[in-house]
């Protein structure tokens, strides 16, 4: 793509910002960036999280996971939209401060991996929902997926914003008409008298499940929300995900897990599109467009993510990188790799919270983000108590007690980089004057 043809279609589509920090100029409304962030947790895959969770804490305790995994969730993101807001740098760009100017690249290539990852998982879970439901053929409805998935990306940032605008509502709206048709043959009366049918995940692993769900994402909030006109108001936007839009999703899988109208609560949880079928052509033709839109939001906002990380990585163009990584990642999907979802969770809970974690500490409680901007290649410090905290992280996994293996990777890895930095603080401190 030559650079006369790339500035043709940035004039027609947009300038993405992938090098520098966005102008404030071009910075957009709240309501525009929400919707980015409000239509992304708004997916099926939280309404199978949600009632999975249900199957095994039960109502009060599935719900009190939820609340506090959501409420880790905000701490985390927003603190780390905060300072996207107010530099309008995007993650690579930002992480570039905590790790240096090479360091970086190692948390960078490993999260816009993780992504890509995780686009060919929906992807792939996009074919596997319509036919199981449909009976269409899988692969076919890959290949289309990621075209259309791709396509909606190469746009650019706008588009995230609309395909926001509508995946938000749909997902209410179906998400209610599922509700109703539980309601119409199981009644709702004994959902908050659920209890426990299953014991193996504990309160620790069900907050974990739902801070690895937007573990990902989450750190590289800073791709969305760098294009708010401020930090207040980037908070405000990651406020819209979570809790809300994360809440709201996963209620409706709570919802259906303890009506008793799951079909599979222990492997399905709260999937709530089997009960959309067989109720007539038009809601059939909605929950296929559902489908698509519902899943593609979570496509598109991975694949953006991928692809802005790797254009700064490889200094090229976010829009040539979308068509690279949408097509290695539709192969992948097609080659099934979305069949290793649960291991891919453990791997974005225990690796990558202790990144953002080491970010927070160094640029809002140690004050990075006030001091220039480091010129070193390598920050030792940060490399290494991400790294801890990813150890310390995986030991909890394996089944040493504590908090959670995503809460235990904030702790160890926030806590390790400051005590590292106290000390090379104190080394470096010069003699009092006598």
């Amino acid at each position: 793509m030559s650079t006369t043809s790339r500035s043709d279609i940035d004039q027609r589509l947009g300038e993405e910002y992938e090098h520098e920090a966005v102008p404030l100029g071009q910075r957009k409304s709240l309501g525009s960036v929400a919707a980015i962030w409000f239509g992304f947790p708004m997916i099926l895959t939280n309404a199978l999280f949600g009632g999975i969770i249900t199957y095994h804490l039960g109502f009060t305790l599935g719900l009190l996971a939820l609340l506090c995994g959501n409420a880790v969730l905000f701490l985390y993101v927003g603190t780390l939209s905060a300072i996207a807001g107010r530099t309008g740098l995007n993650f690579a760009m930002q992480a570039k401060r905590t790790f240096g100017t090479r360091g970086y690249a190692i948390a960078s290539c490993f999260l816009s991996t993780i992504v890509i990852g995780w686009y060919a998982f929906q992807t792939g879970l996009t074919g596997a929902t319509l036919h199981e439901n449909f009976g269409w053929n899988t692969t076919l409805i890959i290949c289309i997926a990621a075209l259309l998935y791709t396509g909606v990306t190469f746009i650019g940032v706008r588009a995230l914003t609309i395909i926001g605008m509508i995946a938000a509502p749909l997902y209410i709206i179906l998400g209610l008409a599922a509700v109703w048709f539980v309601f119409s043959a199981h009644g709702l009366g004994g959902v908050t008298r659920y209890t426990s049918h299953a014991y193996g995940m504990s309160f620790a692993g069900a907050m974990t499940l739902v801070i690895a769900t937007f573990a990902d994402s989450g750190t590289m909030t800073a791709d969305f929300t760098r294009w708010s006109k401020s930090g207040p108001q980037a908070v405000l936007a990651a406020f819209t995900a979570f809790p809300v839009a994360n809440l709201v999703a996963q209620l409706f899988g709570l919802t259906v897990v303890a009506s008793g109208a799951a079909l599979a609560p222990a492997t399905d949880g709260g999937d709530f599109l089997p009960l959309l079928t067989g109720h007539g052509t038009l809601l059939s033709t909605l929950a296929v467009v559902f489908v698509f839109v519902n899943l593609g939001s979570v496509c598109t906002h991975c694949l953006y993510n991928g692809a802005v990380g790797y254009s700064h990585l490889f200094g090229s163009h976010m829009r040539r990188l979308t068509l690279v990584l949408g097509a290695i990642g539709g192969v992948l999907a097609v080659a099934g790799v979305w069949s290793l979802f649960l291991s891919w969770l453990n791997v974005l809970g225990v690796l990558v919270p202790p990144i953002g974690a080491v970010m927070i500490t160094d640029q809002v409680l140690l004050g990075g983000l006030h001091r220039t901007a480091t010129q070193a290649a390598y920050r030792p410090a940060a490399l290494i108590a991400w790294a801890a905290g990813a150890v310390c992280a995986f030991l909890v996994h394996l089944g040493l007690p504590g908090p959670g293996e995503a809460i235990t990777g904030i702790l160890v890895g926030g806590v390790l980089y400051a005590l590292i930095q106290s000390r090379l603080a104190g080394r470096l401190a010069l003699p009092a004057a006598e």
